[in-house]
């Protein structure tokens, strides 16, 4: 299995596609794995070199705890297959590496597409009700050091979503969704520092010159809305989506209208 040898980690990455077409560079969410893009590979591969790679934590990726930047390591995995510029595609966490990578070296990013997320330094939003006490289980799981419950919790919380019910959702998603997660269980003790971008995103947005299409689904958390409407409102070359009936990660939950979606936009943009 392919693996970069980095400081203080060996990064799991994929790549398919030719390698001179346009590249994209997708990032996975926090709940996930690279997995959790399977589905869209396979089209977005016709004709883009599609990369991605498990985050530090994650998935098929070994780390020590040291401290590291997220943006180096996703321009490490570009340069390392050859990669100058790409467009970056982020869910959740990974949006918002995107949107710091696209600020700290916005030479390498041609675009960004954001699935649920927001720019680092975002302010904080005031929690719903059934967010607060999610979060609270989360946090008592984490206090017992149960991960196994911790990341059951975390698909719930934000995959399935706060306010929906799973019984009522197909039964298929709910049980790809609890595994997607699942990998990242034996990460939960690990102890890698992220550095994050100094100054952060958030007051520097409107910086940002490339095409980002900002989407979410409608049932994600409160601040993930919000996040997505600021995003919406403050860049100059942006635009919105928002995908129903689906909460944190609508590509994972209706991958053929979030794939007709994402190939618009890269069409419309040359990218």
């Amino acid at each position: 299995m392919p693996h970069l040898s980095v400081p203080g980690a060996e990064l799991y990455y994929e790549a398919e596609g030719q390698a001179s077409a346009p590249a994209i560079l997708l990032i996975h969410a926090g709940c996930a794995t690279l997995r959790m893009w399977d589905s869209l590979v396979p089209a977005l591969a016709v004709d883009h070199y599609v990369v991605r790679f498990d985050s530090r934590g994650y998935g098929q990726t070994r780390t020590d705890d040291v401290k590291f930047s997220d943006r180096a390591d996703a321009r490490d995995v570009l340069d390392h297959l050859g990669v100058q510029r790409a467009t970056v595609v982020g869910a959740s966490r990974g949006g918002r590496i995107a949107l710091d990578l696209a600020l700290e070296s916005p030479e390498r990013v041609a675009g960004v597409a954001t699935v649920g997320s927001g720019p680092s330094g975002f302010p904080d939003t005031e929690l719903t009700d059934d967010e607060d006490a999610a979060f609270d289980a989360l946090d008592d799981a984490y206090e017992d050091g149960d991960w196994a419950l911790m990341t059951r919790l975390e698909t719930a919380l934000w995959v399935i979503g706060p306010t929906r019910d799973e019984s009522t959702l197909d039964p298929e998603f709910v049980q790809l969704a609890y595994a997607l997660n699942r990998p990242n269980t034996t990460h939960r003790a690990e102890a890698p520092v992220s550095v994050p971008l100094d100054p952060p995103a958030y007051p520097r947005i409107s910086d940002l010159r490339m095409p980002v299409l900002a989407t979410v689904g409608e049932y994600d958390l409160s601040f993930e809305l919000a996040a997505q409407a600021f995003l919406v409102d403050a860049l100059p070359q942006s635009e919105g989506y928002v995908f129903s009936d689906t909460a944190h990660l609508p590509s994972v939950e209706h991958p053929h209208e979030f794939s007709a979606v994402l190939t618009r936009w890269l069409a419309k943009h040359r990218l």
